[in-house]
Formats: structure tokens, C-alpha cells, sequence
């Protein structure tokens, strides 16, 4: 344990602890790119009408995106795909209905930001790179003498869309459209790109003194 505190302590620099303190996989090492299919249209979506309430929202997240640098705004992109605010789900409660009726409902503890990247998915050509399978994973965890957990914080923002390809990530929202520069969640071969970017990193540790594991 205190040889572990050591080596955090000594590569502290490159641990995060909110989004500004990102600062990515160098993009010489590793990219993002969204390819198209030969045969695809262009789609301008528009944005779509937002509950009030939710409208708050959305411009803290913008903004904590943009002061992060992870967004950039953007007026002339030939993609444009909607926001779109679903709620977070946490533990279940017990409400009475109308009829006076025991009613099973599940919490709602906030609200997730994300973006309906659908056309652009569709138009997308697909990697079809190999993802590992959770209970052989589990199986290779058994047996071991010692676990370590590191929480890869918001990982894909760590890897950057190469700069040809932002626009297509363009978002709409009541403050405006933006584009990103890091993978945002939802976006087409993202869990491919990351996975085949960790292998990369690590591929000299992989099946040797350690195992290694991440989802």
C-alpha cells in the first residue's frame, strides 16, 4: 500500500480530479476518426424543443464542456445532431397513484446530457474491433493476490478526434452549436477506439507480470 501511495504521489501530474486537469493521450500516439460510407448524405438536424427546467441544464453542462476545453463553438458544420437530456436513474421507491394504489417507481437522481449522434451513426462506417467479454474477464480476476483500482476518469475525453473529423460531431442546444474536440460518449467506434488505444498502451504488460483489465 505504501509503495503504491509512493508512485501516485511521484506521477501525481497525471491523475485528474475534475475535467480541466485532462490532458489527453497525445495525439500523435492516438486518434479518433469518424469515416463515412462511400454513399451518404448529409443531415442538418434541428434543435429540439427543451423543457425549461431542463434548460439550466444544459447551458452548465456547455459550459463546463467549453471551460474544459473540450468543446469549441461552431457555426458552418455540414453535421448537425440534437441534444438531448435523459434522467438518471437510481434506487426504487413506492408512490400512491391516482387510485389510490401502491405504485413501484424508480428515483430519479439528475440528469445525463447526451447527444443523438443516430444519422451520423448510420452514415458511419463501422470498425469492428474485438471488445472483451465481462465474465471471462471476471474469470481471469480470481485467484489473485492483489487488486488495484485506478478509475479511468471520463475516458473518453482523454483520446482527441483528429481535427478533419470535429465538425461532424457538431451539437445543437439553446446556446448554440458546438463541436467536439475529445470523443464524446455515444459517438460511433468509440468503445473500439478506446479499447484498441489501452491495448496500445499497455501491450507490454498484458498476459505477463500483470493482469490487466479495464471496461
Amino acid at each position: 500500500k505504501t509503495d503504491l501511495i509512493n508512485v501516485l504521489k511521484k506521477h501525481k501530474q497525471a491523475i485528474a480530479w475534475k475535467l480541466t486537469d485532462i490532458k489527453g493521450i497525445d495525439p500523435e500516439f492516438y486518434s479518433h476518426k469518424v469515416l463515412l460510407e462511400e454513399e451518404h448524405s448529409l443531415k442538418v438536424q434541428s434543435q429540439r424543443r427543451v423543457n425549461p427546467k431542463i434548460h439550466d441544464i444544459i447551458k452548465k453542462e456547455v459550459e463546463k464542456l467549453l471551460d474544459a476545453g473540450l468543446i469549441y463553438p461552431i457555426s458552418d458544420s455540414p453535421w448537425v445532431s440534437p441534444i438531448h437530456c435523459v434522467p438518471k436513474k437510481g434506487g426504487m421507491t413506492v408512490i400512491k397513484n391516482d387510485e389510490n394504489e401502491l405504485v413501484p417507481t424508480r428515483l430519479v437522481t439528475g440528469w445525463r446530457v447526451c447527444i443523438d449522434y443516430m444519422k451520423l451513426k448510420e452514415a458511419t462506417r463501422k470498425v469492428h474491433f474485438p471488445l472483451p467479454f465481462m465474465d471471462r474477464m471476471l474469470e481471469r480476476l480470481a485467484g489473485n493476490e492483489y487488486y488495484c483500482f485506478l478509475n479511468r476518469f471520463s475516458g473518453y475525453f482523454q483520446i482527441l478526434i483528429d481535427p478533419k473529423d470535429q465538425e461532424k460531431t457538431t451539437l445543437t442546444c439553446p446556446c448554440g452549436t458546438f463541436a467536439y474536440k475529445r470523443i464524446p460518449f455515444g459517438l460511433c467506434n468509440a468503445p473500439g477506439t478506446f479499447q484498441r488505444c489501452m491495448m496500445a498502451i499497455f501491450h507490454d504488460m498484458i498476459e505477463k507480470r500483470w493482469r490487466l483489465l479495464w471496461t
